[in-house]
């Protein structure tokens, strides 16, 4: 997932540079979206492996 996130992130920066401004926001906010949930299940899957797993 987190790939993702860097394959939109280059296609925004890719974007802006050439005066895309609609194909960056919008890779831009695909790119944010898509780390915010890798960022979550990372803190979920912290959460329940100290939890579940504790001996």
């Amino acid at each position: 997932m987190l790939k993702w996130t860097v394959i939109f992130l280059i296609i925004a920066i890719v974007a802006s540079i050439f005066g895309f401004t609609d194909i960056a926001a919008g890779a831009a906010g695909i790119a944010k979206v898509i780390f915010f949930i890798f960022i979550a299940l990372v803190v979920i899957t912290l959460v329940l492996g100290a939890s579940i797993f504790k001996k």
